[in-house]
């Protein structure tokens, strides 16, 4: 039977609990991966996926709504603010950058959202209890634990130290090469019939 020792990644990438949301994010984009280990010094903390971090950011529209009525960029003022300042339209602002508002809105939005992201770091939104297996586990058990728990990647754990991660891709590439098999017996394997056992 194949052992996770023989499909898993071994160079791990990794990423730290105080690592922000916005690191992790550029991590992952740089790597092609979905998730990655979570560890402090040589302990295994945790594991973060991006869909982690996509569940935490959409939980926060009232939050975000409260930084930006905080920003500088707020539209609110005090009234002594308003009786001193002499009444400008609006499009003295905009003019000077006509048919690019857009783009303008955009960026606004992204550094919103971007500060967001920085100002949360991964222990906020990992899995603390992350599912590991051993080297020496199957291919097939991993991928029983996988389906079971609804999860894209499992640890590999080896004396309490993390050695590698098998995820869904390499279960896929081992699949397409045709390295998971099952083998099924016509009689038993252990060659008994009846009591009798045949030499092989």
């Amino acid at each position: 039977m194949l052992k996770l020792s023989e499909i898993m990644t071994r160079d791990v990438v990794t990423v730290a609990p105080e690592t922000t949301l916005r690191e992790a994010i550029e991590l992952f984009t740089a790597k092609h991966i979905s998730g990655a280990p979570v560890v402090r010094g040589h302990e295994l903390v945790g594991v973060v996926s991006a869909s982690d971090i996509l569940e935490f950011a959409a939980s926060l529209p009232e939050r975000l709504e409260e930084s930006i009525d905080d920003s500088p960029w707020s539209e609110t003022t005090n009234e002594d603010d308003t009786e001193r300042a002499d009444p400008v339209p609006g499009s003295y602002y905009t003019t000077p950058f006509a048919g690019e508002g857009g783009d303008v809105a955009n960026r606004l939005e992204g550094a919103r959202e971007a500060s967001v992201l920085d100002a949360h770091s991964v222990d906020e939104v990992m899995t603390h209890h992350a599912i590991a297996l051993s080297p020496n586990d199957s291919v097939l058990t991993a991928a029983d634990v996988m389906r079971g728990h609804s999860i894209h990647r499992v640890l590999v754990v080896d004396d309490g130290k993390l050695v590698g991660i098998l995820s869904t891709i390499d279960l896929a590439r081992a699949v397409a090469e045709h390295r998971v098999t099952t083998k099924t017996y016509v009689f038993n394997k252990d060659r008994d019939f009846c009591g009798t056992r045949f030499p092989r």
